[in-house]
């Protein structure tokens, strides 16, 4: 990976490409420490530094946002709009006939559903903004700080009006940031943001164990999660590249005095097909109980077991629920994600079989059926990841948003991966000697 970087940097147009993606990366990160306008900044500042700033929701927001969520800057949303805006909008391409249309039409269609994405995003980011400056004033940002009512000082309308539109500002900048380097940078602009993101939370995570340690200062502790942190990027890594590869013929054809056809190929169903979805769908769900209960008045019966067994990530309640949701989700995003029949459809078309398998719907079957049986194991392991912060670290200071499980470091080794394979595909197109020397 390492000498792949140092041919790309020998490269003068892949040089300016590095060097513009970097340039965009800075500016995201100054941006993610600019506070917006009616925000009292020492009191932010009090409050992170007493409260544990990553529970539930808006611990994972946080972490999506580079620390800027609980900060409350002028990039505090980050890109969840975007990411979430995404899904719905993917989801609902398998339900909406006219969505499926445009996704067939080719790059005039995706261009249009991304447009559609851009308009939800917005909307997206004024209503999650109106609720952040809201549950600012209320003062449950930060609960148990003292002077969490007073970090919005000034609660007038035109003051919300004017901190909403500054956030929903920054997210089309956000937007836009990730655009420029999908365009004219390396990689998915998006995916490079995010993982910036989190691995900007990575020093003080581990440094926060370190300083919560009692062996040998703490050392004993961070060393361990150091080690253990390599382990699963090793174990991500090692499934994430897994694949079936179901083998695919295609009949020769003769058009004219031409032959086409008789090649052979494959289709790779990746173990995890679902990616971090799962995690994330499991992780924002879980945390409507707990926000419904945090707003609700009184002391009923509903409230106080919530607040019992659905509150703390590190009950077995919270466990078993977070684990089978994880499952579920991973079967419901691989099914509407990879359509068998569409896949079959195609290949008989294009005269394409699977050896011992009778095209048509036989071939979905089979496609089916093996895409069910890798998904058992993709599923539980996206699970087990996702649990491993708090059942394995618990015991050295670490949370449910820890950079070493769950869904960072998923999103981490994924995209790492990806832009690897872009930087290593772009250097063979341009170091390709081909037959004549």
């Amino acid at each position: 990976m390492l000498t792949a970087f140092a041919r790309a940097f020998k490269t003068p147009d892949l040089r300016k490409k590095l060097l513009f993606t970097l340039a965009i990366i800075v500016v995201y990160r100054i941006g993610t420490h600019v506070p917006i306008p009616g925000v009292d900044y020492t009191a932010v500042q009090v409050c992170i530094d007493q409260a544990n700033a990553n529970q539930g929701l808006f611990g994972l927001v946080n972490m999506f946002s580079g620390g800027a969520l609980l900060q409350i800057t002028i990039f505090a949303l980050g890109i969840m709009p975007y990411i979430t805006a995404s899904i719905i909008l993917q989801l609902l391409t398998v339900v909406i006939p006219r969505l499926e249309a445009l996704k067939k039409e080719g790059q005039a269609g995706t261009a249009k559903i991304t447009q559609y994405t851009r308009y939800l995003t917005v909307a997206l980011a004024i209503l999650q903004g109106t609720g952040l400056v809201a549950t600012a004033r209320s003062g449950a940002l930060f609960q148990g700080c003292q002077v969490a009512g007073q970090i919005v000082p000034d609660r007038s309308i035109f003051t919300t009006i004017v901190m909403v539109i500054t956030m929903t500002a920054g997210t089309a900048v956000v937007m836009w940031l990730g655009e420029l380097i999908t365009d004219r940078g390396i990689g998915n602009g998006m995916s490079i943001l995010m993982f910036i993101s989190i691995a900007a939370t990575f020093p003080s995570a581990l440094w926060a164990i370190k300083k919560q340690g009692s062996l040998a200062g703490g050392w004993i502790e961070f060393g361990t999660v150091i080690l253990v942190g390599f382990f699963m990027v090793g174990l991500v890594v090692f499934v994430e590249q897994a694949q079936r590869r179901v083998p695919v013929q295609y009949a020769k054809r003769m058009i004219g005095r031409r032959s086409y056809g008789g090649t052979s190929t494959y289709i790779p169903l990746k173990v995890n097909q679902a990616g971090v979805i799962p995690v994330i769908f499991a992780s924002s769900l879980l945390y409507i109980p707990a926000l419904i209960a945090q707003f609700s008045g009184g002391n009923s019966g509903w409230k106080t077991w919530i607040e019992q067994y659905f509150v703390k990530g590190n009950h077995p309640y919270y466990l078993t629920a977070y684990f089978l949701l994880i499952v579920f989700f991973a079967f419901f995003y691989v099914a509407i994600s990879f359509n068998p029949e569409e896949v079959a459809d195609n290949m008989k078309k294009y005269g394409g079989f699977i050896p011992g398998i009778r095209a048509g719907r036989p071939t979905a079957e089979y496609l089916s059926y093996v895409l069910n049986r890798i998904t058992w194991p993709g599923s539980l392991y996206l699970g087990l990841i996702a649990l491993v912060p708090t059942m394995a670290l618990a015991g050295f200071g670490a949370n449910q948003n820890f950079p070493f499980g769950g869904t960072s470091i998923l999103i981490i080794v994924g995209v790492g991966l990806e832009t690897v394979k872009q930087i290593e595909s772009q250097l063979q197109q341009r170091n390709y000697e081909g037959f004549l020397r």
